[in-house]
């Protein structure tokens, strides 16, 4: 019989830890594992207790060793940056934490804290920062500019009026490019003047929809888009306008990155209780409803991969760089969470959302 411990884990703190725990016994047996290590491992906590944790993860560390070591001084470990695998998957490296349960010093707790969804999640916070912090200086430089360009374009086509056709190529470029800076300027007020949404229960498949069709008859035209939703998924809280905006441009994203040539776009949909994010009244707030939107393009350039979401990073020539600034914008004024995954051949963002609040679901 597997051991199990008298003192277990409150179920809402277990449930909601976002990282990937298990509770060991002396015996090397799982005898508790939340949903986040349900997911990690790919299967149901049922199916895991009584197993021999180093019979479902291959860890590169004398992991037998550690959990001696913790239960003899009863004080936590960390093992930093080992390879840890169900044998399913590739290795992914983790930073493993492992700690006595004071109530029954026999019992160790390991938490997983894998470097991808660190890391992801620091980039992701750190765009969030940049984006807010650019606001300011976006309203002042746009203000600014805007209008001495204005007089710049003026003089030039009061100028090109007295030359020959051959010198008039030149002001007609000075004014092509100041209009160029001026659209430049106008997409950095957007950016700058985003109102705080309006939230209310919202379909996201709805949303998603709206924004297929309109991307179908436009810059999508030479695009398949594949869609693979889960009907049963509830409302998130959200603006449907500004929502429908962050689709638009990850679409359009994923369709200028094929081409004329075309390719294929995947909307997708999934109900997730692994990622919880802390909200502005300090809890941490689950994000269960999962969108994302894929394509099979050549892929984010390596060198900006990890900074797409921030102002003025662009992996297109002549892009502005803030669409995607726009969008974390958006997603972290909902408290929600974006990130990204680039392969050569695959382009995946996956947008993570709240639910609508039960009260608030009445009128879908």
């Amino acid at each position: 019989m597997p051991y199990r411990s008298p003192y277990p884990v409150p179920g809402v703190i277990w449930a909601s830890l976002p990282l990937p725990s298990l509770l060991i016994n002396p015996a090397g047996q799982i005898i508790e594992a939340n949903p986040a290590a349900e997911v990690f491992m790919n299967a149901s906590a049922k199916a895991l207790l009584g197993q021999p944790v180093l019979d479902r993860l291959a860890i590169d560390a004398p992991m037998e060793e550690a959990f001696a070591r913790v239960r003899a001084n009863q004080s936590a470990l960390n093992v930093n940056d080992v390879d840890v695998t169900t044998g399913e998957k590739p290795p992914v490296q983790c930073t493993l934490h492992i700690s006595p349960m004071h109530d029954n010093p026999e019992i160790v707790m390991m938490i997983l804290s894998p470097r991808d969804l660190a890391d992801r999640m620091g980039r992701s916070m750190g765009a969030k920062t940049a984006a807010r912090s650019a606001i300011g200086m976006a309203e002042m430089l746009a203000h600014e500019i805007k209008n001495p360009l204005a007089g710049i374009a003026g003089s030039a086509q009061l100028l090109s009026m007295s030359l020959t056709p051959e010198d008039r190529e030149f002001t007609d470029l000075i004014v092509e490019e100041t209009r160029r800076i001026v659209k430049l300027l106008e997409q950095v007020e957007q950016f700058g003047n985003i109102r705080p949404p309006d939230r209310r229960a919202v379909n996201v498949h709805d949303a998603l929809d709206r924004a297929r069709r309109s991307a179908l008859v436009g810059f999508a035209a030479h695009m398949t888009i594949l869609e693979d939703y889960d009907p049963s998924l509830p409302p998130t809280w959200a603006d449907p306008d500004q929502l429908m905006q962050v689709f638009l441009n990850l679409i359009k994203n994923a369709a200028e990155a094929a081409g004329a040539g075309g390719g294929t776009i995947r909307l997708r949909t999934f109900y997730d209780l692994s990622l919880r994010l802390r909200r502005k009244d300090g809890e941490r707030g689950p994000l269960p409803l999962n969108i994302e939107i894929s394509d099979d393009g050549p892929g984010l350039p390596p060198d900006i991969a990890g900074e797409i979401f921030e102002p003025f990073v662009s992996g297109r020539e002549n892009g502005t760089g803030l669409g995607l600034a726009l969008v974390s914008k958006i997603i972290a004024d909902h408290e929600g969470w974006i990130s990204v995954d680039s392969s050569p051949g695959r382009t995946s963002f996956r947008i993570s959302l709240p639910m609508a609040p039960k009260d608030k679901r009445k009128d879908l």
